[in-house]
């Protein structure tokens, strides 16, 4: 892994353990609303028997705690580049009585395993974040047994996430802030038709595939978003710090506005949707 992409990690792995009680504080209703990219990447992967299954970009504990649920002799080693993350995901083993997982804190570029150690891969929610997504996909088939299988999950199309949008864009037309690369790691960097799968065939995986999930986001109420974006995601937090009182305000009074307009009979169940990309050693 070259510096400038080591450079990414550190920084990353910084934001992540910053807002990991934000995580922990709003785990069910994550968990809820990624569900069926959890269930997509499961379907996918079949788990069963005594598999060993390595999960990436565990975060919180999911879809890893799902897969060890039907192993009945196997286990499910949970990775993450952040540390309090992880914490997190050991305590929520602890608490649900799961106890075939293990938990290890490192960088999918960088993978400290063996050659052929896992029969199946799976990574919700995190190529989009990581500097080389080549770089990954072919660390994951080098660990990956001949015939296992790879199973993950990106966000699609910005319009397709009026849960991203509600938020971000109202940030960017009231502050124009600069926008990142569109190559930049980021929450829409994987959201192309195509770009997965694309990546997955230069890494060397077969049977190759994609396909679409919709993950909406159950609130409630546009007090519950709003608490809950500005407690678990790093750019909107870090693009509020930059704006005076006056300005935040503006911006939390039209992300309401924006919200209830759209849902006036107060169900706010946010529009989501994900891809989920599948491929074969």
């Amino acid at each position: 892994m070259d510096q400038q992409s080591q450079e990414i990690s550190e920084k990353q792995k910084a934001a992540w353990n910053k807002f990991s009680p934000g995580w922990r504080k709003w785990d069910l209703e994550l968990h809820n609303h990624m569900q069926p990219a959890t269930d997509g990447i499961i379907s996918l992967l079949q788990p069963t028997g005594s598999q060993i299954i390595l999960d990436i970009a565990a975060g919180t504990g999911e879809p890893g705690f799902s897969i060890a649920a039907m192993l009945t002799d196997g286990k499910v080693v949970l990775t993450d580049l952040a540390d309090e993350m992880l914490d997190i995901a050991r305590k929520n083993a602890l608490e649900k009585g799961i106890a075939n997982v293990d938990f290890l804190a490192c960088n999918v570029c960088e993978l400290p395993f063996a050659d052929n150690s896992f029969d199946g891969v799976s990574c919700r929610m995190g190529f989009m974040f990581f500097p080389d997504m080549l770089l990954a996909a072919k660390e994951i088939m080098r660990v990956l047994k001949p015939g296992g299988r790879i199973a993950t999950s990106v966000w699609n199309t910005a319009d397709k996430n009026f849960w991203v949008t509600a938020i971000r864009e109202t940030i960017n037309r009231n502050m124009q802030l600069p926008l990142p690369p569109p190559e930049a790691p980021g929450i829409f960097r994987c959201c192309k038709s195509g770009l997965m799968t694309n990546i997955f065939n230069q890494a060397g995986f077969k049977n190759v595939s994609e396909k679409e999930v919709i993950c909406n986001l159950k609130c409630e109420t546009a007090e519950t978003y709003w608490e809950m974006m500005t407690e678990i995601a790093a750019p909107v937090v870090a693009a509020l710090s930059k704006a005076d009182d006056v300005m935040k305000n503006k911006i939390k009074r039209e992300v309401y506005e924006l919200i209830n307009e759209k849902y006036p009979d107060g169900d706010v169940i946010m529009q989501g949707s994900a891809l989920v990309i599948y491929g074969e050693k």
